[in-house]
């Protein structure tokens, strides 16, 4: 008998690039797998599975699903997607930090036979530069695409955890953009919350984005997920001649208090973005049918708190609905919505098919698409990553809540929903 190997494909490349992962020279019967990777931040995460080898000592893990395990299904990158975390951060401040991440995979047949393997995770490929930014109180950071260029750019922002993007700028940086991961609050030198953000701020990063940046053809996209997507339909709006295409990762067409993301003490429908000096209508304030009880809930049995319900009270009523409303139609380029129909943190599926439909009624002349992840909750990011961490601490008010979905779903989304974001932008900038 042959000695065993594990063959990955390809063994060190960009995170988003599915791997192929193929046992052979077991002896025919169940082997044993295992794979464990450390993140940035120092949090080291695990999946485990039991396969069966065929007559010819053969595991396909892309075509073949585990008889017991963190994983059901023929899928390679399940292995990843599956991992659950067994030791805590280190560094809970890298959570978004790029270095590269390293996989170990390990394989023991019935007769005791091993083989082991590893394969490399980048965020940063070859040939992408990033340089960090405070400019005229601006803070972030740019990812440069490889090539002379120009490049097209794309500007990503977070959401009500705040902090700087980095690791989905890099990868759109790895994908031809030059990639402006702009920080707005729980950044150097910023605020520590997202109470009474000036709009101003965003004028200027854009300004400065088609100042110093040279995009090609002028072609400037923005996206963001969650607070940062209701913010990027908001900016679009705002700020039409700056933005020439949007991708809105689980958004609103409402405006929204500061909710979990303000100040101490702040109550949650407090202003969050401001505009010459004056706060915008959230949906939240003077709405007398606000029920805040699935938003305010200490479950007795310690789980987590879905929220979601919450939101949808606050859409009973009509007038503080039109007063928050984004005014999506007035968005000059085409808009991609990116939502998860389980979502626990609000319920950006619905807000997502209210969009699609005002951009109809309006006659929208740009493209619009609707992503819809079946099953799928409100961490939909990028691909080929732990999901199984459903429930979390919110990074500022740290109350344990719930994002919905399953880790599965949630892989699917990631998946889908990034194959969707590159087609989108390919064809938007071209």
């Amino acid at each position: 008998m042959s000695q065993p190997t594990i063959q990955i494909t390809p063994r060190d490349a960009s995170l988003d690039v599915a791997r192929s992962i193929v046992l052979a020279g077991f002896g025919a019967g169940p082997v044993q797998l295992s794979a464990e990777q450390r993140q940035p931040d120092g949090s080291v995460w695990r999946s485990e599975a039991t396969l069966t080898a065929d007559a010819d000592g053969r595991i396909d893990l892309g075509r073949q699903a585990p008889t017991a395990g963190d994983w059901r299904e023929a899928d390679a990158m399940a292995l990843v997607w599956s991992m659950r975390r067994v030791q805590p951060a280190t560094d809970p401040a890298r959570s978004d930090g790029v270095e590269p991440v390293t996989t170990t995979v390990q394989a023991r047949g019935a007769d005791g036979a091993t083989a082991q393997a590893e394969f490399v995770q980048r965020y940063v490929v070859d040939g992408v530069s990033r340089r960090d930014v405070n400019v005229d109180g601006i803070v972030g950071s740019v990812f440069t695409a490889a090539g002379a260029g120009p490049h097209p750019v794309i500007v990503v922002m977070n959401g009500s955890g705040g902090g700087i993007p980095l690791q989905r700028a890099a990868q759109w940086a790895a994908h031809g953009y030059t990639a402006f991961a702009l920080g707005y609050f729980k950044a150097p030198g910023l605020p520590d919350h997202i109470s009474g953000t000036p709009l101003e701020y965003f004028e200027r990063a854009l300004q400065w984005v088609r100042a110093e940046l040279a995009p090609r053809n002028g072609f400037v996209a923005i996206t963001g997920q969650s607070r940062g997507g209701e913010l990027s339909l908001l900016l679009a709006t705002r700020f039409p001649a700056l933005i020439d295409a949007v991708i809105a990762y689980v958004p609103s067409i409402v405006v929204h208090g500061t909710l979990r993301a303000g100040r101490p003490g702040e109550a949650p429908d407090s202003p969050v973005w401001t505009w010459q000096g004056k706060p915008l209508p959230n949906v939240w304030q003077n709405n007398p049918d606000v029920d805040w009880s699935a938003f305010n809930q200490v479950p007795a049995d310690g789980q987590p708190v879905r929220q979601a319900p919450a939101f949808l009270t606050a859409l009973r009523n009509a007038d503080a609905v039109a007063a928050a409303r984004i005014p999506v139609e007035q968005v000059k380029g085409p808009v991609l919505l990116i939502s998860g129909t389980d979502d626990g943190f609000w319920p950006s599926s619905l807000y997502s098919d209210q969009i699609v439909d005002a951009l109809r009624a309006s006659g929208h002349r740009w493209p619009y698409r609707h992503v819809k992840g079946e099953g799928a909750g409100h961490a939909i990011g990028l691909p080929n990553a732990p999901t199984t961490q459903i429930a979390k601490p919110h990074p500022v008010a740290g109350v344990v809540l719930t994002g919905g979905g399953t880790a599965q779903a949630n892989a699917q989304a990631n998946r889908q929903s990034w194959q969707a974001a590159l087609d989108f932008l390919a064809e938007a900038s071209a």
